[in-house]
């Protein structure tokens, strides 16, 4: 008796929405983001409900995962919520499920059903990017200068290229871009 192939995992794809400084750091080097956080009251509409209705799921990475906990209460509460680690105990957070790498994920999104995942953090984002999985980046940008920190994106060996939706400026002198990844 011979058996087909499983057919392959459908292609889960992804989409960005984060905050950046003026010089492109997602947060300092030990991970803070009190730079981000005393600015964000009196934004306005940003459009996150809407980007968040898109998704199925939200994949981090640990670090990402780790400011989640550091506030009083759970930021994605009601959300699927995936992290890529290599050191995170699964079953450690009954919130999460912990996944050792991509196609680890791929594979368990794929079997959840989940095909369009909200991306966050820096190196998830760039690895994201690399497999040409993301459709869609919306970059919030404060005010400021913070020197140093964590990059929004690591080393890609190829160009992306983008197409410019739409540049709205929010409360506290914020601004925020969404962009296409074109499709050649």
């Amino acid at each position: 008796m011979t058996t087909s192939p499983s057919p392959a995992p459908s292609r889960v794809t992804g989409a960005v929405f984060i905050a950046t400084s003026v010089d492109g750091y997602i947060a300092r080097t030990d991970g803070g983001i009190d730079w981000l956080l005393s600015r964000d009251e009196n934004l306005g509409e940003t459009g996150y409900d809407a980007f968040i209705a898109t998704t199925d799921a939200i994949v981090m990475g640990r670090n990402t995962y780790e400011v989640g906990c550091s506030f009083d209460t759970w930021p994605y509460e009601g959300m699927r919520v995936f992290v890529v680690s290599t050191t995170l105990e699964p079953g450690a957070d009954d919130r999460i499920s912990v996944h050792r790498g991509l196609d680890e994920l791929f594979e368990a999104a794929h079997d959840e059903g989940v095909r369009h995942v909200y991306a966050d953090g820096g190196r998830l984002i760039t690895s994201f990017l690399q497999r040409g999985l993301i459709t869609e980046i919306t970059i919030t940008t404060a005010p400021v200068i913070i020197g140093s920190g964590l990059p929004l994106f690591g080393a890609i060996d190829h160009d992306i290229p983008l197409d410019h939706v739409r540049t709205t400026t929010l409360g506290n002198g914020m601004t925020q871009s969404v962009y296409r990844v074109s499709a050649g």
